[in-house]
């Protein structure tokens, strides 16, 4: 019973299979192979549009790397105040741009949304040199309330930061369930609403380790091949990223992981509904639900063998405070989780509750 991350998976059959044939042959190294070559091909194909394409190991170097490209040392980079990027990166991003500032934009709207920037730049009061000028916008796609972006609303915020001459960056690390959830197409998701350089990760939908970051401006991607080298993130045999990338993106495979990811998560949605001592928090959007619980119920689940994380309160919508002895938790389906993982854990709710009545 994982639902603690789509982190603690495994690889898809498919992925695995790509990687024994890639290792089967010598080639080129430092991504100067065809399997490099073949996953960038496939992603220009699969977002319609002429791109430059960089594979990583991790997703916080995707992120890292990619704002190194948008901010100079004395500038700032916007981002929802739970993002991945402030939240559980380190100081990695400031580390790769030199010293850029990350500020966080605070709203208990679980999305940014353009009236939360233009509150920003109104109390700023920029007063150049005395304030740093804001280079980046970064949003997160599925973001960290589980919550993903429409077309449109992507497009407001690159509107607005286009406007006032920032790029945008799109963390991307669940940007296939965000896919899968919306049935739209890539394209929309991306350039076409406006954004600048995509932190694209396969690792939670089905890889082992393979993020690659696109930039859809190519103006902007001049200097990556050399921060790549000087941070020690150009992977000798590269072309295990592509191989990767290559049996994650044929025939759909990637879309197919994800959408079974969000139907698991539809699925326990729907029986949690049935408990009353369990309320959902955010809406269920792509493959994770945030729901709160007891906290004796937490640690019957724990004890019982299930994985999952209690989550921090600030990360709770406007209006809702938890009440005494009630933890919020996050539950995450990955392309791995099975109807007997979800069956399990209901059992153990609902002898939980029922064990709890007769008390």
């Amino acid at each position: 019973m994982q639902f603690g991350s789509d982190n603690q998976t495994g690889a898809s059959t498919q992925v695995l299979e790509m990687l024994t044939t890639a290792n089967s042959d010598f080639t080129h190294g430092y991504g100067d192979d065809h399997w490099c070559r073949q996953a960038a091909d496939d992603l220009k194909q699969l977002f319609s549009c002429d791109l430059e394409v960089f594979f990583v190991a991790t997703g916080t170097a995707a992120n890292s790397l990619a704002l190194s490209c948008l901010a100079q040392p004395w500038e700032t980079i916007l981002c929802h105040h739970q993002a991945h990027i402030i939240q559980d990166e380190s100081t990695a991003p400031e580390f790769f741009t030199g010293g850029a500032r990350l500020t966080a934009i605070s709203n208990q709207a679980g999305k940014l949304q353009t009236e939360h920037l233009k509150r920003y730049f109104r109390q700023l009061g920029e007063e150049p040199p005395h304030t740093p000028r804001t280079s980046a916008l970064s949003i997160t796609q599925a973001n960290e309330s589980g919550l993903v972006y429409t077309p449109d609303e992507i497009k407001a915020l690159c509107t607005f930061a286009h406007n006032r001459k920032m790029h945008v960056h799109m963390d991307g690390a669940r940007f296939a369930n965000a896919v899968a959830a919306l049935e739209c197409s890539p394209a929309d998701l991306t350039w076409k609403a406006g954004i600048d350089v995509l932190s694209l990760g396969a690792t939670k939908c089905g890889a082992i380790a393979a993020e690659a970051v696109l930039f859809f401006n190519r103006d902007l991607a001049g200097s990556f091949i050399h921060r790549r080298k000087r941070s020690g993130h150009l992977v000798s045999k590269g072309r295990f990223f592509g191989a990767q990338f290559v049996g994650w993106l044929k025939d759909k495979h990637w879309l197919e992981l994800a959408a079974h990811a969000n139907r698991q998560a539809k699925n326990l949605e729907e029986r949690l509904a049935l408990f009353p001592s369990i309320s959902l928090i955010w809406p269920r959007e792509a493959n994770e639900l945030f729901v709160t619980m007891p906290e004796r119920l937490v640690d019957f689940l724990h004890d019982s063998g299930a994985e999952f994380y209690q989550w921090p309160s600030h990360s709770l919508p406007r209006g809702i405070e938890l009440k005494n002895n009630t933890s919020f938790v996050r539950l995450v389906n990955s392309f791995a989780t099975t109807d007997e993982h979800i069956d399990r854990f209901c059992e153990l709710i609902h002898t939980f509750e029922s064990e709890s009545r007769s008390d």
